[in-house]
């Protein structure tokens, strides 16, 4: 195991001088490293910071919205004296992210949100060349996941960004001491939307939160293409297989399952799709695909993949019934969706064969494999989503973010959308990036579209 780097004296409270704040911001910008003992962080091996540079660097060269955003706020600062708590995963899009909110002027406090997705290389780059406080180190275990969220916390956040709610939750229950300073927050994806509206319906959300997933340029993209994308991918490295001819058993249809069905299919799989929605399950097949309960499933797919957000979608019975040599991976936020501990009861031992491919030999013979731990494979084993579908995403959060800094402090404590604007201004730079032109409608049809005399 390389070596772990604490950077700082570990005090996150305290915020970095001017002169401090100046000195990271002109290195981030020529790549040179930053030694400002004071910037905070837990990271791996911070001798890994070059070649996570570069990584960065490749990745920025593919996000032009985050580029044209992060231009504009060199020049305004307006997130000028903000300090942002972040539990996101820690990749070099993310990094592009964080570079963006530090150009605003605010102060970056960043963790992991999955114990396998952080990118060491990122992580050491992100504190030793950009001077932004970073806790995140890739297999963590749960103490030391939970400790990098406590950080983040006590740098004493105006504003939270979160991806699965788990720094919100902590925040909520076992700090509650430093809620007093909270404006507003966002958070990312649909598993933790749907924590944050519980909370919300409980009368227990203590401040407003922006959900960023219900964006259009994000869940439309992001969940469809980069889902489906980074999750075929991560498979194909961890187990080298032929998905052509394969039977892919995809649980769940959102737009992730979606995006994921489609990539499938255009590699050769036949794909199962497993639904309880009626109205989702109608649009899978209609889609091509065949629609199944997951107990009719389970004895024919050689590979299955649980998109849901929910807990125990593969169980007991399922491995049970399913054959010599399937696969079982997950693309859901929590790695609850398989149920690992019924796995392992059912199990007379376990070995790791590959890197993130674990083989479970069941009583009687059988053999089936895990993916990842059953967390996110499209993380765990590959990069995550490709930078230019995150674009859009990560530019829906720093543009909040600045939405935030002005009418945080009006908005009712509740889960709140993407304010339209900021959507259509996402996909107007993303479009201007591409070279594509679009219509404008002419005053002729502005003025019918605003009328209703007008008929056969």
């Amino acid at each position: 195991m390389a070596r772990r780097s604490r950077a700082g004296n570990g005090d996150t409270s305290a915020a970095p001088s001017s002169e401090a704040s100046n000195k990271a911001r002109s290195r981030a910008g020529n790549g040179a490293a930053h030694d400002d003992p004071a910037v905070p962080g837990d990271v791996r091996d911070l001798s890994l910071a070059r070649e996570g540079r570069m990584r960065i660097e490749w990745s920025d060269r593919h996000m032009p919205v985050l580029r044209a955003i992060r231009a504009r706020f060199e020049k305004e600062r307006p997130l000028k004296g903000l300090r942002i708590a972040a539990c996101l995963h820690v990749t070099t899009e993310t990094a592009n992210l964080a570079r963006t909110l530090q150009a605003g002027g605010a102060r970056v406090f960043l963790c992991g949100s999955n114990p396998l997705s952080t990118q060491d290389d990122v992580a050491a780059a992100l504190v030793a060349s950009y001077g932004i406080s970073t806790y995140a180190i890739k297999g963590e275990d749960h103490k030391t996941y939970y400790s990098h969220i406590v950080s983040c916390i006590e740098a004493e956040p105006h504003v939270t960004m979160d991806d699965g709610c788990d720094l919100v939750t902590v925040l909520h229950t076992k700090k509650k001491d430093h809620l007093s300073g909270v404006i507003a927050g966002t958070e990312e994806t649909s598993t933790g939307v749907t924590r944050l509206r519980a909370m919300a319906a409980s009368r227990v959300l203590r401040y407003p939160v922006i959900a960023i997933n219900d964006a259009d340029t994000k869940h439309l993209f992001d969940n469809r293409y980069g889902t489906g994308q980074s999750t075929m991918d991560g498979v194909l490295r961890c187990t080298n297989m032929l998905v052509a001819g394969s039977t892919v058993v995809i649980a769940g249809y959102g737009w992730c399952g979606r995006g994921l069905a489609a990539r499938a299919k255009g590699m050769g799989a036949t794909v199962v799709v497993t639904e309880i929605d009626p109205l989702r399950a109608l649009e899978a097949r209609m889609d091509g695909h065949q629609v199944v309960a997951m107990s009719d499933a389970a004895p024919h797919g050689d590979l299955f993949i649980t998109v849901t957000g929910n807990k125990a979608v593969l169980r007991r019975e399922h491995f049970l019934a399913m054959k010599e040599g399937a696969i079982v991976a997950n693309s859901g936020h929590f790695n609850v969706e398989i149920d690992i501990p019924a796995l392992e009861r059912l199990a007379d031992g376990k070995r790791q064969v590959r890197p993130f491919v674990e083989e479970y030999k069941l009583k009687g013979g059988k053999r089936l494999y895990l993916l990842g731990e059953g967390r996110l494979i499209n993380l765990a084993a590959a990069e995550g989503h490709p930078a230019m579908v995150m674009d859009m995403s990560f530019a829906n959060q720093a543009l909040s973010v600045e939405y935030l800094r002005k009418k945080g402090r009006s908005l009712a404590k509740d889960v709140h959308s993407v304010p339209a604007d900021i959507d259509r201004e996402v996909a107007r730079l993303k479009l201007k990036s591409m070279g594509i032109e679009i219509d404008s409608p002419t005053s002729d049809q502005e003025r019918y579209m605003q009328t209703w005399s007008e008929g056969t």
